[in-house]
């Protein structure tokens, strides 16, 4: 009797050798990435771009040419035309619309789904708020530069502190806008609301404006205005800009200036932080 045949097992197919396992960007890279993609949506819409660069050329045309031929020259400093005492003031007051803009522009993106697409990916979620933050931060540097250039063609705008001081007023009134950016964002992550966070922007940034030192000296307001504006953080940065830009002796403005607009950024960072940090259903 011929004993059974066993058939011989197939042999297994050779492991292929694994790849090098993924890993997601660095933070740097994450943050490039992000920042560069908000970058073009900031500037998708040239019509936008046009509008926001055309705002401050605006203000500055009929500020300057309102309160200028009102102006009397015995409330302002000596030896300063209006169009020089009104254009640092410019640089720091620029920014109050385009951070409000900050705000509504991430809310859109949390009603659109964008958001909720960020929470699934492998990475960090602070930086997409740090990358709009710096998109919409550039928005604001052109318009600064085109506020400039058209002071200067338009009214003869000369800076009494020279390419320095002016430098020096646009790197201070730059870090004052970003701390105002943060400010919307932060009630944008919070209050996740168009309606409600347009609301809030009207009743902060004409108090902000209005009630500082930005278009007359503090000492020509009505004395409960004044008390408004002296305490008005806005009138701080503004005579930080004004004083930079005329090229005064540097006080005690400059450095508060610089330390309020660093700690309103930081504070804000972190409330702004927390609340991006909730789920989209709360």
């Amino acid at each position: 009797m011929n004993a059974p045949q066993t058939m011989a097992s197939p042999p297994r197919p050779a492991a292929k050798p694994r790849g090098p396992r993924w890993e997601p960007p660095g933070r740097a890279a994450q943050l490039w990435i992000l920042t560069a993609r908000q970058i073009r949506l900031v500037y998708a819409d040239g019509r936008v771009v046009l509008f926001s660069v055309a705002q401050p050329v605006v203000m500055l045309l009929l500020i300057s040419q309102v309160f200028g031929s009102l102006a009397d020259p015995s409330v302002f400093p000596r030896d300063v035309p209006y169009i020089d005492f009104l254009l640092p003031a410019l640089l720091v007051t620029t920014g109050i619309g385009t951070s409000q803009s900050a705000g509504v522009g991430l809310v859109r993106d949390m009603e659109g789904g964008m958001v909720r697409r960020f929470r699934v990916l492998p990475l960090s979620l602070p930086l997409v708020l740090v990358a709009r933050s710096i998109a919409d931060l550039t928005r604001s540097c052109m318009q600064l530069l085109v506020l400039v250039i058209s002071g200067h063609l338009l009214f003869g705008y000369r800076a009494g502190g020279g390419v320095g001081g002016l430098a020096a007023a646009l790197l201070l009134s730059t870090l004052v806008i970003w701390s105002l950016i943060w400010i919307f964002i932060a009630l944008a992550a919070w209050l996740r609301k168009v309606e409600v966070l347009s609301s809030i922007g009207f009743f902060v940034n004409f108090p902000l404006m209005f009630a500082s030192s930005a278009f007359v000296p503090i000492d020509v307001l009505p004395d409960w205005l004044a008390v408004v504006a002296t305490v008005n953080p806005v009138s701080h940065a503004v005579e930080a800009s004004r004083s930079l830009a005329l090229g005064e002796q540097i006080g005690s403005e400059v450095p508060a200036a610089l330390c309020a607009g660093l700690g309103l950024m930081l504070t804000m960072m972190l409330l702004a932080f927390r609340a991006f940090r909730r789920p989209s259903e709360e």
